[in-house]
């Protein structure tokens, strides 16, 4: 099946010539439109550039003065003197963003979840004037640019780490850093710095050296590590930001949480679904007995490590460790580490040559994050170096056993940069990557599939009779990949894509499975809520959905958007192969309702194999992967369906020990020291529920009086990557 764009009645805009089009990232033309996820209520409302206090009276103004994409492509240096405002009185009531006062109440509208006006409607003085075109002329934008630029590499560099655990890092020694060091006032106070360091002319330099004072001040991560991030994200940032409209006063929303600011880079859109009607709903029925079968092997987040030193500090202060240093306590040990370390290739080896010996398997899926966690030094050539030579070892210890793979987040330099094709990237496209990928994995994948995973990083392909393949490029849903601020709407026309393919497999019969990286309620909330409508649709033909990322081991159901309450499919969340952060090394395999007429190729059951490093790290030992557990056995299912999903949520609102014996096997054998109760169990519940991304009404019940944007944080604290 090739690659096919969809047609212009029907295509969404990648990087539409229309600017307002391109600005506000809507449809070339608008499709009908279906149920929309709610409004994000503005925390912030119109505050932006509010300020009280003497020592920033006489306020610069803040409207960006960008030079143009001409301009983007040049270093030199230009200087105009920027018009001079006195500060905007904030509103009653408020007492300003460096009082630490509470931010204003936002409207009824707002509340509500009614449409809120488009940027540019909102801010004409700032949103509608072309780049370069600031309020103090078109002088200066070129390091305007650059010097945001820096504060945003600064940001982007280390916002993926705010996935690692609090619990963890509590119980591992040494000065603890990373993205949660920051609060809501101190990042409001960076940028606030950053972007009167920018009027007043300050040199790139200059704002370079107050991020990493700033970095350090608040214990981020180390001077070097800071320095090393912004060299390496500021020319993909500073491309990005010359195409986007986000204004520095909104970077707060996005880095910290909707709770800090509000910013609608990524407005709502849809996706057009096909006229002809939805099939009759069939229930899954389990398959007769004796029923052919197929086992599918699945990996996940390998992230290798080059680095990794046995007996090496465990507890360093960088966000990766074990990978030199003397430690305080126990070293690293020979075959990984509980900590915020990856893995030797020597244990990925181990567990290739286990696999080799246990099988056989059907299949493997593959979906991502090859490279390790240290982000802040990563060049094009080793993340190259990392694909081919795990790939080598796959096809060396797997032999002829098909190996489907899928793009994840780690694999570009810089990590999470994957800007949609057809996007004026220039050297920052990734061809370098997706090109690699097709030259490494070309004896999995035929030549079609080939075509479209150089064009975007996703493709399809038939599995065996029956059963289709589609795997997906996740990164075009992501909101760290900082790309999607120019556009979000269907990045790559991957959703409509996927639209054209599970339609041409209802008609002829095929059951499909997805795979991606990212789950789908990590998603932007546009995508996720599109992808929701995309399962809804077409829930008699997706068969099977399975992703990775989180490290842990996990589940996401989808209801019917009527109701919200029939069960209709699940996005199985398998653990990693990484220790990152404190866990045992782990794979899963799938048990499917095989290849023959009628079969539903659903999943019937799974199973989790762990490395124990307690045992495997002992004096003496021998490493030895073991079953931690099967689904059915350990919780009692007849099936598999989402149906018994949706029930064993419920088991665990009543069943404590049951409840807590799943929070023990989603860590891989080896949960936080802090047990998971009340607060935290009702978050957990809430995501198990939650198939698409902010939205309070598929946790009602399950709340407890528990604020949903209190639940959404804890969410954010336990993901590791």
């Amino acid at each position: 099946m090739a690659f096919r764009t969809p047609p212009h009645s029907a295509r969404v805009c990648d990087f539409c010539d229309d600017a307002q089009t391109r600005k506000t990232g809507q449809t070339c033309s608008a499709p009908p439109p279906l149920p929309s996820p709610p409004m994000s209520a503005s925390p912030l409302g119109d505050m932006h550039g509010c300020f009280r206090g003497a020592s920033l009276s006489p306020r610069i103004d803040v409207a960006r003065r960008q030079a143009g994409r001409q301009a983007g492509r040049q270093r030199g240096r230009r200087s105009a003197r920027p018009s001079r405002r006195r500060l905007r009185p904030c509103p009653a009531g408020h007492t300003g963003l460096l009082a630490g006062g509470a931010p204003p109440r936002e409207s009824g509208a707002e509340r509500s979840g009614a449409a809120q006006p488009s940027p540019a409607q909102r801010a004409p003085t700032d949103r509608g004037r072309p780049r370069g075109q600031g309020a103090g002329g078109g002088g200066g934008g070129m390091e305007a640019r650059r010097a945001l630029a820096a504060g945003l590499a600064l940001a982007g560099g280390l916002l993926w780490l705010a996935g690692a655990a609090p619990l963890e890092e509590a119980a591992l020694d040494g000065a603890r850093f990373g993205w949660r060091n920051l609060s809501c006032p101190a990042c409001k106070v960076i940028f606030t710095a950053i972007d009167a360091a920018v009027q007043l002319e300050t040199s790139l330099d200059r704002i370079q050296q107050l991020a990493v004072s700033v970095c350090e001040g608040l214990h981020l991560a180390r001077p070097e590590v800071c320095e090393e991030i912004i060299q390496l994200f500021e020319p993909d940032m500073l491309t990005a930001w010359t195409h986007s409209v986000l204004r520095p006063s909104e970077i707060c929303g996005l880095l910290v949480g909707p709770h800090c600011g509000h910013w609608d880079i990524y407005s709502d859109w849809n996706i057009t679904l096909p006229d002809a009607p939805k099939p009759p709903v069939r229930p899954p029925v389990p398959p007769r007995p004796g029923a052919p079968t197929a086992r599918v092997l699945f990996l996940t987040d390998l992230h290798w490590d080059r680095g990794y030193l046995p007996g090496s500090d465990p507890a360093c202060k960088d966000p990766l460790c074990c990978r030199g240093g003397q430690p305080r306590g126990a070293g690293a040990g020979y075959w990984g580490t509980y900590g915020k370390c990856d893995l030797p290739l020597h244990t990925l080896e181990h567990l290739f040559q286990h696999l080799a010996a246990t099988g056989p398997y059907d299949l493997a899926y593959w979906t991502g994050d090859i490279p390790a966690h240290n982000v802040w030094e990563q060049s094009r050539a080793d993340q190259l170096h990392a694909l081919t030579t795990v790939t080598a070892l796959l096809q060396k210890y797997l032999g002829p056993l098909p190996v489907y793979p899928a793009v994840g987040n780690h694999e570009s330099v810089p990590v999470n940069s994957f800007p949609p094709p057809r996007l004026p990237a220039g050297n920052q496209s990734s061809a370098w990557l997706y090109d690699a990928m097709a030259q490494a994995w070309h004896q999995w994948l035929p030549t079609e599939a080939l075509a479209t995973l150089r064009v975007g990083g996703f493709y399809t392909l038939r599995v065996w009779p029956g059963l289709r393949l589609v795997s997906l490029n996740m990164n075009f849903c992501s909101e760290a990949n900082f790309w999607l601020l120019v556009n979000s709407t269907d990045p790559a026309g991957q959703l409509q894509w996927l639209v054209d393919i599970l339609l041409e497999a209802e008609e002829g019969g095929e059951k499909v499975h997805l795979i991606g990286h990212i789950p789908p309620s990590h998603c932007m909330r546009s995508w996720s809520w599109n992808y929701y409508h995309i399962i809804n649709r077409f829930e008699g033909t997706v068969a099977g959905q399975f992703f990775g990322h989180t490290h842990i081991d996990e589940f996401q159901l989808f209801y019917d958007e009527e109701t919200l309450s029939r069960p209709l499919g699940v996005a199985f969340v398998a653990p990693s192969v990484t220790t990152y952060v404190g866990l045992n090394p782990g794979y899963r395999v799938y048990l499917l309702d095989g290849a023959y007429p009628g079969s539903s190729h659903m999943v019937l059951d799974h199973e989790t194999f762990i490395l124990n490093l307690t045992e495997a790290n002992a004096a003496g030992a021998r490493a030895r992967w073991q079953r931690l557990y099967g689904a059915r056995e350990t919780y009692g299912f007849s099936t598999a369906f989402p149906a018994d999903w949706d029930q064993l949520t419920r088991r665990f609102q009543v069943d404590e020990g049951l409840f807590q014996r799943f929070w023990h096997l989603m860590y891989k054998g080896h949960p936080p020291r802090q047990p998971c109760r009340e607060a935290c169990k009702t978050a957990l519940l809430c995501a198990l529920h939650t198939g698409r991304a902010g939205d309070p009404k598929l946790c009602q019940s399950l709340s407890q009086g528990l604020p949903f944007p209190e639940i959404q944080a804890r969410w954010r604290q336990r993901r590791f990557c």
